[in-house]
């Protein structure tokens, strides 16, 4: 299935704090773990010890801000509460009310490349089974075969704690988005999976969409993104009510 998706404009500039990103004067344990990025980053992707499978943080210390989770301006087409995938500049969007969106970074597979279109989330599984595709087997057996059964879930599972299912009417895509055991891959092609995010990256995701969340996927790049200069310098997000005005107070929410 083809999307009809005239060509939009996603404002990708950081409402939050770039300025302080690249700081070395202030020195505390959580800014030396997250190699200098401001702390409000650090803890969105600290440790889960409450999970069912304690959950680690993830070392975001190489990792450039622009792949971190974060609110954004977003002028585009769809409702709030729509998944949008851009594939090609590897960032997925959650649309929010009143011109914004959060902004996740991901990693895209060669599954993730098979499917375009839309869709809707048909199923969500916390600390999923994983099996890997025929298509997958077929590519690197020694690799994949032994686990044509499955994988039974954990720190190891190669969906991480969550995933979400693509389903085309009552039809499941096989098409998923998912989290990693490889945060280093954020960011970039990788050779297999579908659309994967850092582990709490996932976990907030799928705390944030019920099933049946419309989903959109663009593979030929035709998301145009560029600066908004009038909001480069706000601190932390300008905008009044909502989940805006607790950026600061609540920073692990984002």
């Amino acid at each position: 299935m083809t999307s009809n998706i005239n060509r939009r404009s996603f404002c990708g500039v950081l409402l939050g704090a770039g300025a302080l990103a690249g700081c070395g004067s202030i020195k505390t344990p959580a800014l030396d773990v997250g190699g200098g990025h401001h702390p409000a980053d650090v803890a969105r992707y600290g440790a889960r010890p409450d999970e069912l499978y304690p959950l680690p943080a993830t070392d975001i210390s190489r990792v450039n801000r622009k792949w971190l989770r974060q609110a954004v301006a977003y002028d585009g087409y769809e409702t709030p509460g729509t998944i949008v995938i851009d594939t090609q500049a590897r960032f997925l969007y959650l649309v929010q009310e009143g011109g914004a969106a959060l902004r996740y970074g991901v990693g895209v597979g060669k599954e993730g490349l098979a499917f375009e279109g839309s869709a809707r989330v048909g199923r969500k599984a916390k600390w999923p089974r994983w099996t890997p595709t025929p298509d997958m087997i077929a590519r690197e057996p020694e690799r994949y075969g032994p686990y044509a059964g499955g994988m039974a879930p954990g720190l190891d599972n190669p969906l991480g704690p969550r995933a979400l299912y693509l389903f085309q009417g009552n039809r499941d895509t096989l098409f998923r988005i998912h989290g990693t055991t490889e945060p280093h891959t954020i960011g970039r092609a990788v050779s297999s999976g579908c659309i994967r995010l850092f582990s709490q990256d996932i976990i907030d995701l799928y705390d944030r969409v019920p099933t049946d969340t419309p989903v959109v996927v663009i593979q030929d790049g035709e998301i145009d993104q560029r600066p908004a200069p009038e909001i480069a310098a706000a601190p932390y997000p300008a905008r009044a009510g909502g989940d805006y005005d607790r950026w600061e107070a609540e920073p692990a929410r984002w």
